[in-house]
């Protein structure tokens, strides 16, 4: 297995929800273009239901870290 570590550290509330959502909405461009490029309408609705599904999952964190406040840890890793 590989892995790459593309975050560790400690953080303040603003620059992990700064990093996190840079993260996030790489993800959503990543899936908007993937809509551009098919005219399958099943998978354009399952890539609407992921950017949604991000976009809701990244306002829980980030309400979580702002309740959290002070130094947040962040890791992210991608393991193929």
């Amino acid at each position: 297995m590989s892995t790459l570590s593309l975050i560790q550290g400690q953080f303040s509330a603003n620059e992990a929800i700064d990093i996190i959502t840079q993260m996030v909405q790489v993800k959503i461009k990543f899936h908007e273009g993937k809509i551009t490029n098919t005219s399958n309408e099943e998978d354009i609705k399952m890539q609407e239901k992921r950017i949604k599904e991000l976009q809701n999952d990244l306002q829980s964190l980030r309400e979580s870290i702002v309740a959290k406040g002070g130094v947040v840890d962040v890791k992210a890793t991608v393991s193929i």
